[in-house]
């Protein structure tokens, strides 16, 4: 790897570090992502356009791709469930990158449903490096370019790099979720707890013990019952509601 070509890639990467210790919102995190598409495509040598796939409920859907061509590209793999990006994602090498040379060559025997799409779109190779990490979302970098075998050794390292900084930041924003979700769910909870406490005359574990009773009895998650009670508590029924729908 030559000198300038180790100074594009620290000052591409460390950018992005930068962006992803900013980020503190779901804007956010897109807008580090499409940062992240759009440096992979000016810094790793031979790519001309790029994009992120990402697995959401059960299909494999396109983030920031850097044209609309890409977005279909990227689409006709997931609907041919064929191609780099969808072997990246489900069944990656060791590297976690996946190569298709030449479209017009020997790749169109490799997804020879793909090949001929992605030819007469004006793309004839691309390199799918997988951002998964163990408990985040499956995701692959897609990086596509015009002409054929563009993707050397350097090129390859450096589509890895960027992989992995991209992988850093969809499993630190699955984690922020998960965690937030956990924070919401025991404030609910607080609240409910406090809505026995002062209604029964209760302690706080004599109210949490009522919660989970009642989820037990009612087969709700004890944040569904949590939710019910802090919910009755601000809208209660109006008494004359009923003789309201019977008039």
């Amino acid at each position: 790897m030559r000198p300038h070509q180790n100074d594009q890639l620290l000052v591409a990467l460390r950018h992005a570090a930068r962006g992803l210790a900013q980020r503190r919102s779901i804007r956010d995190l897109e807008q580090t992502l499409h940062e992240i598409v759009t440096s992979a495509v000016d810094t790793v040598p031979g790519v001309d356009a790029g994009s992120i796939s990402i697995t959401e409920h059960g299909r494999i859907e396109t983030r920031h791709p850097t044209s609309e061509t890409i977005r279909k590209l990227d689409e006709t793999q997931s609907e041919l469930h064929e191609g780099p990006c969808i072997e990246a994602i489900d069944d990656p090498p060791a590297s976690g990158i996946i190569v298709a040379e030449d479209f017009a060559g020997d790749d169109a025997d490799l997804w020879p449903r793909f090949a001929p799409r992605a030819v007469d779109a004006g793309y004839r190779a691309l390199l799918s490096t997988q951002l998964s990490s163990n408990g985040g979302p499956r995701a692959a970098l897609n990086l596509y370019s015009h002409t054929p075998s563009p993707f050397d050794e350097h090129s390859r390292t450096m589509a890895g790099l960027f992989g992995v900084q991209a992988s850093l930041l969809l499993y630190g924003a699955e984690q922020a979720t998960h965690l937030q979700r956990a924070v919401d769910s025991r404030d609910l909870i607080g609240q409910a707890k406090g809505i026995l406490m002062e209604r029964f005359t209760l302690g706080d574990e004599a109210a949490f013990q009522m919660l989970v009773r009642t989820s037990q009895d009612t087969n709700m998650k004890l944040t569904a019952v949590a939710e019910w009670l802090t919910h009755e508590k601000t809208h209660p029924a109006r008494p004359d509601a009923g003789r309201e729908r019977r008039g």
